[in-house]
């Protein structure tokens, strides 16, 4: 008895990382992607990007005083980092007033009614968009031809990357125009080197780890070449980069373990696949990342790590 261990309360070592930190240092590394929507769609980037955000912070600060009268947190980041989010999800042509409803769906009904921020189950930006795009499909599949700088609603539309290899139509793109942002789609997801700009910039900064993403990739490249499609355009079209890196790797939404953010990641990727090829609609990505926003308790209980000194029982 001699040899006794002294453990202190907990917290034991702080590394110094806070929630404004990590949220600020994503809202950095989606600076890239912002930039070149700005440049792709002009005026109508610029609008939609101003309305989510000033939209979910002004929801987020309404609901906080005058319904839950506890104290505000838009502060934190959270709040612009899902307008953002949301925005990126979006086309540039969308109207505003469309625009404030998944900005309140996002903040009011997937963040706070589960308590906010740390407690929701489901990604925020993601829940606002798959409203949206149940809402009003229309709206949300008109995407307008990059290099309209000038033009909002009245921007002339075509088909995206993801919709000419779903409906068999003739390729109007090229790999570097994937690569470059020069194609139609949402506001983020037109470059991919942008967004892989930004997840360098998250992993030098330790704000995520590669599991999640790269575990997509992965399965992506072979679910597409099981499933006949072409991996390098299933990479980098669509807003598979986008929810790999920014959506999927949330902290609230995602496992805590790296063997569970592996089988998140593989599922998510292969669940994007079989959407993209055999589901309605040509992206897939928004819909995997809800399905296993869903299983991450599970997850985390099938992979949850043995407490020190606990008795494994046999049989």
């Amino acid at each position: 008895m001699n040899n006794k261990l002294n453990v202190s309360l907990s917290p034991h070592v702080h590394s110094g990382n806070t929630v404004s930190g990590a949220m600020y240092g994503v809202l950095i590394a989606l600076i890239p992607a912002l930039c070149i929507s700005f440049w792709v769609f002009g005026l109508g980037a610029v609008i939609v990007t101003l309305t989510s955000v000033v939209s979910c912070i002004f929801f987020e600060y309404l609901i906080q005083t005058i319904i839950l009268k506890k104290k505000v947190t838009i502060t934190d980041g959270s709040a612009a980092l899902t307008g953002v989010l949301l925005a990126f999800n979006l086309p540039s042509n969308l109207p505003i007033w469309i625009i404030i409803i998944g900005a309140l769906v996002a903040i009011a009904v997937a963040k706070l009614s589960f308590g906010g921020l740390g407690n929701n189950i489901f990604n925020p930006a993601l829940v606002g968009r798959v409203f949206l795009l149940i809402s009003f499909p229309v709206q949300m599949t008109s995407w307008p031809k990059p290099g309209q700088l000038t033009a909002y609603t009245d921007a002339v539309t075509a088909a995206t990357p993801l919709a000419e290899m779903k409906f068999g139509l003739d390729h109007s793109f090229q790999i570097q125009d994937l690569l470059l942002g020069m194609t139609g789609g949402s506001l983020g997801e037109v470059s991919a080197i942008a967004l892989l700009l930004g997840f360098s910039f998250m992993l030098y900064k330790k704000i995520i780890t590669w599991h999640i993403p790269v575990s997509i990739f992965v399965a992506v490249v072979v679910m597409s070449f099981v499933t006949g499609l072409n991996p390098i355009e299933q990479l980098l079209a669509g807003g598979l980069m986008l929810g790999a890196i920014f959506m999927a790797t949330d902290y609230v939404t995602s496992p805590m373990t790296t063997r569970g953010m592996v089988i998140y990641g593989v599922a998510i990727g292969c669940l994007t696949i079989i959407i993209r090829k055999f589901g309605v609609y040509p992206e897939g990505m928004s819909f995997a990342i809800l399905i296993m926003n869903a299983f991450t308790p599970l997850i985390n209980t099938f992979v949850k790590p043995k407490r020190f000194g606990e008795v494994v029982k046999n049989g």
